[in-house]
């Protein structure tokens, strides 16, 4: 008679559970390494801004182990210590700027998640006839307004400013924002929309609502993580852009991208000015999407971001 290993199973389960393990260590890896490419150009960015010009060009990374830490950035920007609380032009002027990326960015931002929810309910709940064109080819004619590069509609855009008395004015950015982001949105919307049942309208219905009256009761509230993660795509990409805010204002509407990008001098790039600059620019964005974090994770999970 032959005798069975009592150890067998466990064996297993030990090679079982050290495969689940290597596997784990090496998932959780490539996650870490990933994070710290994401999260070095920030890094760059806030400790360049502490950087004296030596500093910068011979390329020190680690604060008070390569360099000693001094607030020349901002301090251009007069926002260091010693000059927050004396009066300072150039701080009056990033305040400026801060002001108006805030009002085009977010102004165009919530118009377009509006208007977007909107058009994007339209084409998932209607059918639709535009000629040979039906529900698919207008939400394909929406999005393939984004595959004409920006520099071709700048001259058309640079007329009709100037005809309408739009120049240099955030009206006239927050219009042109609303433009460019929309098919992003009408994008993203429609396939959040098309995942709600429609049975919840047509109970809706039943119980005596209207079709607006169901949209705004029903569907808006369960499509929320959806148009917060939309909202906040269009304001990521409004809130960076840099072309037409550079094209189309030269004073009174000029906006943080434009400053970011005109932080040169006789003697070069003021590096730490254009740092001190990017990260302020850098953490409204950061503390939107720390606040809004549990809905940004809501849409991504049903559906909205893909």
């Amino acid at each position: 008679m032959s005798e069975t290993p009592i150890f067998h199973d466990s064996e297993a389960d030990l090679s079982h559970k050290a495969k689940w393990f290597a596997n784990r260590l090496v998932i959780y890896g490539i996650l870490a390494l990933w994070t710290l490419i994401c999260l070095f150009p920030i890094y760059w960015t806030l400790t360049t801004s502490f950087k004296m010009a030596p500093d910068v060009m011979q390329g020190n990374m680690i604060p008070w182990v390569d360099f000693e830490p001094k607030w020349r950035g901002w301090k251009s920007l007069g926002l260091s210590p010693d000059t927050i609380f004396t009066e300072s032009t150039v701080r009056e002027e990033f305040l400026k700027r801060f002001w108006n990326s805030t009002i085009s960015a977010l102004g165009s931002s919530a118009l377009a998640v509006i208007l977007g929810s909107m058009v994007a309910y339209g084409l998932s709940r209607f059918r639709y006839k535009f000629g040979f064109m039906r529900n698919p080819d207008i939400s394909f004619f929406f999005l393939s307004q984004l595959i004409l590069p920006p520099v071709v509609l700048a001259l058309p855009f640079l007329v009709l400013y100037k005809q309408l008395d739009l120049l240099d004015t955030r009206i006239g950015l927050i219009l042109l924002y609303t433009l460019t982001v929309l098919p992003i949105v009408i994008w993203i919307m429609r396939d959040q929309f098309q995942a709600i049942p429609v049975e919840l309208e047509e109970a809706a219905l039943v119980d005596g609502l209207s079709i607006w009256g169901a949209f705004v009761t029903i569907i808006l509230p369960i499509a929320l993580p959806g148009m917060v993660a939309a909202f906040i795509l269009a304001l990521v990409l409004t809130w960076n852009e840099y072309f037409f805010a550079a094209l189309l204002t030269s004073t009174d509407a000029k906006t943080l991208p434009v400053m970011v990008a005109s932080q040169t001098g006789s003697q070069g790039i003021n590096w730490w000015s254009m740092a001190a600059l990017s990260w302020a620019a850098i953490m409204p964005l950061i503390v939107i999407g720390i606040v809004l974090e549990k809905y940004i994770i809501k849409g991504m999970a049903s559906g909205a971001v893909k």
